[in-house]
């Protein structure tokens, strides 16, 4: 079993706690800096973010949470297993970290960027119980046919995208947010115009507006 790399910001005893989930070639630092500006308006909550389990195969000083084929030269075999690797890996992650801050999962949201999303997208509605919910930056769902029989929870979810992504499309936001309905969950969503495969400071905003209404902030 993997172990993953994590970071922490936020004071020594919180009341809520906020993940991030990196992108495919990035680290857990990559996205932990958003705590900065999101923690003054988040009083008593830690950040954390892990680092995925494997090297990235395109970027040696960054991480993967599974190969894409298409990008990387990997095979559909070795994606699924690493994919199968790091499922394992974030849910012990995440399990660790409520009970290193003595919380429950309805103090918890999980913030994913591009493949981070997917990660949370596909790990979250299959835990026994439901975090406060998941923010989607960028990414798209995977494997939506099998959403609705196998989710056992439904925590709200929040879908940003950029209009002028070119690395995941942004019809893949449409597509996820559909699916998502379909298997019962609450969608919001917010289109970031202009963005290409990034955060921008509206989508932000919205994001800030979503954790503060999710934890009672």
């Amino acid at each position: 079993m993997t172990t993953l790399k994590s970071a922490r910001k936020g004071p020594e005893k919180a009341d809520a706690v906020v993940v991030f989930l990196h992108g495919y070639g990035a680290d857990g630092a990559d996205l932990l800096g958003l705590a900065d500006p999101l923690a003054p308006h988040l009083p008593g909550t830690a950040f954390h973010a892990p680092d995925a389990p494997e090297k990235s195969v395109n970027n040696p000083f960054g991480y993967q949470w599974f190969p894409i084929p298409w990008l990387d030269g990997s095979d559909e075999a070795e994606a699924s297993a690493a994919m199968g690797r790091s499922i394992e890996a974030l849910n012990v992650y995440l399990d660790k970290i409520l009970a290193d801050e003595g919380l429950t999962p309805d103090r918890m949201v999980v913030i994913g960027f591009s493949q981070g999303t997917m990660m949370a997208l596909h790990v979250l509605p299959r835990r026994d119980k439901a975090v406060a919910g998941i923010i989607g930056f960028s990414g798209r769902l995977l494997n939506p046919e099998t959403l609705q029989a196998e989710a056992r929870v439904k925590p709200p979810v929040l879908l940003l995208h950029g209009d002028q992504d070119p690395v995941v499309p942004f019809e893949d936001m449409g597509l996820a947010g559909t699916a998502l309905e379909q298997a019962g969950f609450t969608v919001y969503g917010h289109v970031m115009k202009g963005t290409a495969h990034g955060i921008s400071p509206d989508g932000l905003s919205v994001a800030l507006g979503f954790l503060k209404d999710r934890l009672g902030k």
